[in-house]
C-alpha cells in the first residue's frame, strides 16, 4: 500500500465588490475590447477597504470544511500560499489558523507569487507523505488590489483579489496511477528573471512598492515554461496529454492558457476557465478555478486533473493529481 494526500474538500471565497473593464475606461487608456482581447478578463473582484488577506482565506477555508465535513480541530496543518500577507509578520496562516477556531497543529505562510498554490501543494503532500500531518488545509489567498499602480495601463487591468482553500487527507492506494490523490510534483525556480516580473517594494526597502511586469517576456517563459513542467510531471507516471482529463492552469491570461493546453495536445474543452470572471488572483487561481470547476460539474471524482502555474521568481510548477 503507498499513502496518498487526497482532496477531501475544496472551497473558495470572493469579495463581494465587481469591477468590470469598463471601470478603467476613465482612468487610464483602455477599453472594455481592448482588456478582453488581450487577457480574456471581463471582470475581476476587490476586496473591500477594511477587507484583508486573512479575512479571504478565513472564508475560503471555512467553504472548504464544510466541503469536507470537519471542522477546524480537524485539520493538523495550514498552508496559505501569499504574496499580500495582511502584515510582514506574524503570517497570514497563523491568523487564519485563529478565526478558523483551530487550537491544534502548525500553521505558515508560503512565497511564491502566482507558483505559491503549487509549491504549497507539494509541501501539504510532503507533510502527509513523511507522517507528519494526517490532513493539511492549503489556501491561496491574494489582495493584489492593493500593490497595483492604476497609472499603468499595462497590469492594473489584470488583477484580482479572492481565495481558494482545498483539503488533502492521508489515505492508502495501491501505488498506481489510478489512485486518488497526489500523484506527481516538479517544482522550479530562476532568480535571472527577477527584473520581468516583480514588486519595487519591501520591507528591506522601506516601501511598499507596486507590481512592474515585462508583458511580453513574460508571456514567453510562461508558455514555454507551463507546459515544460506539466510534461516533466506527467512523465514521472507515463502518461501524456491524452490521459488528462482536465487542466486547472493559473488563470493570468486566456492567450497563455490557450497556447499551453495547445504544446500539451488537450483541447480546450478539458481546460478550466475562470480569468474572465475573476482577472489574475494569483496565488488563488488554481484554487477557486479547481473550486468553480467542481461546483459546476466539471470536475468529478477520479477525474486526472493537471494543476501548473508561473509566478515572479521566476517561479513555476505543476502537480498531477487524481480527483
Amino acid at each position: 500500500m503507498t499513502t496518498r494526500a487526497v482532496v477531501k474538500g475544496v472551497g473558495h471565497y470572493l469579495p463581494e465588490r465587481v469591477v468590470p473593464n469598463s471601470w478603467f475606461e476613465d482612468k487610464i487608456d483602455t477599453s472594455d475590447e481592448w482588456i478582453r482581447s488581450r487577457s480574456g478578463i471581463e471582470r475581476r473582484h476587490f476586496a473591500a477597504d477594511d477587507e484583508t488577506t486573512s479575512d479571504l482565506a478565513t472564508q475560503a477555508g471555512n467553504a472548504a470544511l464544510a466541503s469536507a465535513g470537519l471542522t477546524a480541530d480537524d485539520v493538523d496543518a495550514l498552508i496559505v500560499a501569499t504574496s499580500t500577507a495582511d502584515l510582514t509578520f506574524p503570517s497570514a496562516a497563523t491568523m487564519v489558523q485563529h478565526r478558523l477556531g483551530m487550537t491544534r497543529g502548525f500553521a505558515f505562510d508560503i512565497q511564491a507569487v502566482c507558483a505559491g498554490f503549487v509549491f504549497a501543494l507539494a509541501q501539504a503532500n510532503a507533510l502527509v507523505l513523511s507522517g507528519q500531518a494526517k490532513r493539511v488545509m492549503v489556501i491561496g489567498a491574494e489582495t493584489f488590489s492593493r500593490i497595483i499602480d492604476f497609472k499603468d495601463r499595462a497590469t492594473s487591468v489584470l488583477f484580482g483579489d479572492g481565495a481558494g482553500a482545498l483539503i488533502l487527507e492521508a489515505d492508502e492506494g495501491d501505488g498506481t496511477n489510478a489512485d486518488r490523490g497526489i500523484l506527481a510534483t516538479d517544482l522550479n525556480s530562476d532568480g535571472a528573471y527577477r527584473d520581468i516580473l516583480y514588486v519595487d517594494g519591501g520591507v528591506s526597502t522601506q516601501s511598499t512598492g507596486h507590481l512592474r511586469m515585462q508583458g511580453k517576456e513574460v508571456f514567453r517563459h510562461a508558455v514555454e515554461k507551463l507546459a515544460e513542467t506539466a510534461h516533466r510531471s506527467l512523465e514521472q507516471l507515463g502518461l501524456t496529454g491524452d490521459d488528462i482529463d482536465w487542466i486547472v492552469p493559473h488563470q493570468a491570461n486566456l492567450r497563455i492558457i490557450t497556447s499551453t493546453a495547445k504544446k500539451l495536445g488537450v483541447d480546450m474543452d478539458r481546460v478550466v476557465v475562470t480569468v474572465q470572471d475573476h482577472g489574475n488572483t494569483s496565488a488563488a487561481s488554481i484554487p477557486l478555478a479547481l473550486s468553480v470547476g467542481v461546483a459546476s460539474g466539471q470536475i468529478s471524482e477520479g477525474d486526472l486533473v493537471v494543476t501548473e502555474a508561473i509566478g515572479g521568481g521566476l517561479a513555476w510548477g505543476s502537480v498531477v493529481l487524481r480527483w
